[in-house]
Order: C-alpha cells, then structure tokens, then sequence
C-alpha cells in the first residue's frame, strides 16, 4: 500500500504538471526526489525588490523554492525566495503563508497565491514580515497591484474530480548554466543563492530590465 504522504506528493506533482503546463506566468524550474518533495518554481510577473543603492524597482522574474517536509501536507510547506523580493509577507529566509494555509488545499493553489502576492495583488500589513515594506505599502496604495493580470492558470482543477495515484514519470536533469549576481538582479555587490541543490533547473534567469516607474522611492 502506498503511503498517504507519498501519495499525496505524487499527487500534488500530477496536478502541477496539468494545471501549469503551458502557463507562462508561473513554470516548474526544477524537482527534488521521486515523487518530488522539493521544487523551484519560476515566476514572470512583475514584482518589487530593494537595490543595493535603497531604490525600490521593479523586476520581472522571480524564483520560490518549496520544501514538503515530512509533517507535510499537515504542516505548511517551507517556502522562501532565491531572488529578492519587497513585500510585507516576504523576508531573506520565509513566505509567510500560515495564516491561509490548510492540509486541503492544494499545493497548486498555494503557488498561486505567491504568484498574487508577488503582484501586490494580496499582502497583509496587519503582522508583517518586512516592516518597512509593510509602511511603504500602506502608502502607497495607489500604485498597486505592481502586475495586474490574472496569476491563476486558465485550467483550474475541478473540484469533484477525483486524482489516482501513478508513479510519475520524470525527464533526465538538464544542465542549468551557472548562476551568477547579475542574472538573478542582485547587482555587482548581491550575493548569490544557494543553488547547490540537486535540482533538474531550467535557465530561468533573464536580464535585468530598466525601471518602468517614472519615478524612484528611495528609503531614507
């Protein structure tokens, strides 16, 4: 009998494969163990980080790595960013997603919402992670969402459709080019993630692009 923690791995695994296949906004980057209990998920949506110099800019790629520890799926799963993010939910080492977070609901609905939450389509600043994010987003409202397009992929799971469980078949590691400061918009000074994991990347890196804002918001 196959365990219910594996089964729901692989469950979890089948219904990312569906529901994120084709999906531009947000893609699979890499898998860790059979079925997969570690992943790295791409994100191409507009989101906020902080620069070297205290700017608060745009960027338009972002990396989440998801660890399914063995209290999974009744302990939260430990999420964090490998690219820097300015959010009230978000610090150096955690997303903050225990308020909302259920053994029901499924992983795939959990990467959603760190997609809106990238977006400035949802954050809480009631019990922030990053205090000044949580000030600067108080005020200023009026610029947010910083990405207003729908996160959520057009296929959605059904609700009544039952998933059955089947090993899972996995594609043969891809070599990833080796990260470095400017690929992930670091800038000369930022330090690299830890990408030392035995994960099958994709190149999920892009070039830094200019600062769509008009203006810059420097904190003093």
């Amino acid at each position: 009998m196959v365990p219910p923690r594996i089964r729901r791995l692989a469950q979890d695994y089948q219904l990312l494969q569906q529901v994120l296949k084709d999906w531009p906004l947000i893609q699979i980057g890499g898998t860790a163990g059979l079925p997969p209990e570690m992943y790295r998920f791409t994100y191409n949506l507009k989101g906020l980080y902080v620069s070297p110099t205290g700017e608060i800019l745009e960027r338009d790629v972002h990396v989440l790595e998801v660890n399914l520890t063995l209290g999974y799926p009744r302990r939260a799963p430990q999420c964090r960013m490998l690219t820097p993010v300015f959010h009230p939910n978000f610090d150096d080492s955690t997303v903050c997603i225990g308020d909302f977070w259920a053994a029901s609901e499924g992983l795939d609905d959990l990467i959603v919402r760190i997609g809106r939450m990238i977006a400035y389509q949802e954050y809480n600043t009631r019990s922030p992670l990053n205090g000044l994010a949580a000030k600067w987003a108080a005020q200023n409202a009026a610029l947010l969402p910083v990405d207003p397009r729908s996160i959520a992929p057009a296929l959605r799971k059904e609700e009544d459709a039952p998933v059955i469980f089947a090993p899972p078949i996995f594609a043969p590691p891809i070599a990833a080019p080796p990260a470095t400061a400017e690929a992930v918009g670091l800038g000369p000074s930022g330090v690299v993630p830890d990408v030392s994991l035995p994960y099958d990347t994709d190149d999920a890196a892009v070039a830094q692009t200019e600062d769509p804002w008009s203006g810059k918001i420097v904190i003093g």
